[in-house]
């Protein structure tokens, strides 16, 4: 593994930069998120390298969810929510009102804290997103909803039932069948946000399996209330607390040597 550097313009940014890597994902600078005349997000500078897994920690209500929403413009649904300063995607500002919204969230596939399959067959839950954005003959699309299905260590516990209900499917299924619906739609960023908060121990080991193993192809953020979880599954680690980003760098090293005390009071149970 690649040992992240980190500099620090002030103790609420932080930026992560991965020497070795290609150019990073996803870039913020002095960004700053708001709902309404309520400020979410303070000045948050923060590079995210591809192919591996950020994971965002801390308290309810610290902007990790709002900064992670950002990322794929969901929170344009939201009435007075608006951003300022600068986000992009491989170079490319996300936050242009010219971006075509429909084809940024098939680029930043998103899942979410409880799994949420449609109320159609497994086979239809996957090809939808395929549908939605282009034209395949009935081949090429039966090969695409396998091989999504087999990115998602799905494919062996489906392929005799794939015009079932999805709703059938256990917890844990379900959320890997939300994976393989994120896949299928050509993603080159996998936003989750709390994936594993509604699962099993025993599904929530295969979900981690799944993004250990998904990380080679993709660019994932994780937002994780689970310090174990964010220790095991990521590369880097985003500290933040009202707002403000505190620290962020290689998870082992924010794990056992943070430079912040507020980062240390955290990650040992402090607080929080």
């Amino acid at each position: 593994m690649t040992i992240m550097s980190l500099s620090e313009t002030n103790p609420t940014t932080a930026t992560v930069t991965s020497p070795g890597f290609p150019e990073q994902s996803i870039r913020a600078a002095d960004f700053d998120g708001f709902y309404g005349s309520f400020q979410a997000l303070k000045g948050i500078s923060l590079d995210i390298p591809r192919n591996q897994v950020t994971a965002f920690i801390g308290p309810s209500g610290c902007g990790k969810s709002t900064f992670l929403r950002w990322m794929n413009r969901m929170n344009d649904t939201i009435v007075g929510a608006r951003a300022s300063g600068t986000l992009t995607l491989d170079g490319e500002d996300i936050l242009r009102r010219s971006v075509d919204v429909v084809d940024l969230r098939r680029r930043v596939g998103m899942v979410f804290q409880r799994p949420n399959p449609f109320p159609k067959s497994i086979f239809d839950n996957v090809a939808f997103g395929p549908r939605l954005h282009w034209r395949h003959s009935r081949q090429d699309l039966e090969d695409l909803v396998e091989q999504s299905l087999r990115s998602a260590a799905l494919w062996n516990e489906v392929k005799d039932r794939l015009h079932a209900s999805a709703l059938g499917l256990s917890g844990g299924q379900q959320q890997r069948l939300c994976i393989a619906r994120a896949i299928a739609s050509g993603p080159e960023v996998l936003l989750m946000d709390e994936p594993c908060s509604a699962l099993d121990p025993k599904s929530t080991a295969s979900v981690e399996d799944l993004i250990r193993q998904l990380r080679t192809a993709y660019t994932i953020v994780i937002v994780t209330h689970n310090m174990q979880q964010a220790s095991r599954i990521s590369d880097q680690t985003a500290f933040f607390f009202e707002g403000s980003l505190i620290e962020a760098g290689q998870t082992e090293t924010l794990f056992t040597n943070p430079r912040s005390k507020q980062t240390e009071d955290y990650v040992t149970g402090r607080f929080g």
